[in-house]
């Protein structure tokens, strides 16, 4: 895994980087998890990927993004809500499990307020615990739930990794 710090302004000049990078090592495609085309960011893959000489794989792509909820669940997958717009969600999202309830809530919420199953369009973040490809498993030990500039977050300020 390879992690730059970078700002939303300087965020392609930093992707550009880590993939010419990656590039001399012998990568020649990149994956991406992207579902939809997203305003402000349609083509951007196709585009970066070109002008890198590298190959765009997006098998989310076009995908039913309540199917891809539900089989993340299914497949046994393990993820907390870390991140999620206030004007969406109350702080009591924070935290919590995306699990077969997560999804009725969030079928609920949707019939109210344009929101986008998977958190496509920056509605919620998660992070993921546990899952069929982990070899142990993360446990969340402390946090604290902050508010900054019309987001909730779930500050986690240790976690270990666990046998499963």
């Amino acid at each position: 895994m390879v992690q730059r710090e970078v700002a939303w302004e300087t965020y392609e000049q930093g992707f550009k980087s880590v993939v010419r990078e990656l590039k001399q090592k012998g990568v020649e495609s990149a994956v991406f998890g992207d579902i939809s085309n997203i305003a402000g960011h349609e083509g951007w893959i196709d585009r970066v990927c070109s002008e890198l000489g590298i190959k765009p794989v997006k098998p989310l792509w076009g995908s039913n993004p309540w199917q891809l909820l539900a089989s993340f669940i299914k497949e046994g997958f393990e993820a907390r809500v870390v991140m999620a717009k206030a004007n969406l969600f109350g702080k009591e999202w924070l935290g919590r499990k995306v699990n077969e309830s997560f999804m009725r809530d969030l079928r609920k919420l949707a019939k109210k307020v344009d929101v986008h199953p998977c958190g496509e369009l920056g509605e919620y973040h998660t992070f993921v615990c546990d899952g069929p490809l982990f070899r142990k498993r993360l446990r969340i030990l402390d946090f604290e739930k902050k508010t900054l500039e019309g987001f909730w977050f779930l500050d986690i300020t240790h976690c270990r990794t666990v046998e499963k």
